[in-house]
């Protein structure tokens, strides 16, 4: 069983199992809340996760002075990777 009782799996996959009308209701809660790929993409924590990680180990990992002028390439490939999904860095 998973989510509390909700589905069942089978041979055939998971299907609804009914308790007398509770588990329907905790399905369409269950269904609600949950977000789907396409929303998950517009969040600016969810995009650019490699241009951000070199980024950010550029900076942390860097021996110079000036840290910002040593990483501006990749500073720069995190902006543009951002304004390519409408955001603003």
């Amino acid at each position: 069983m998973s989510l509390f009782g909700i589905f069942s799996d089978s041979h055939t996959g998971c299907c609804p199992v009914n308790y007398g009308g509770k588990a329907q209701g905790m399905l369409k809660i269950a269904v609600a809340v949950k977000k789907t790929p396409a929303d998950l993409i517009k969040q600016p924590c969810c995009v650019c996760k490699e241009e951000k990680t070199a980024r950010d180990d550029c900076m942390l990992f860097s021996k110079s002075d000036d840290p910002t002028q040593e990483c501006k390439s990749m500073i720069d490939q995190y902006k543009s990777c951002m304004a390519g999904f409408g955001f603003k860095v």
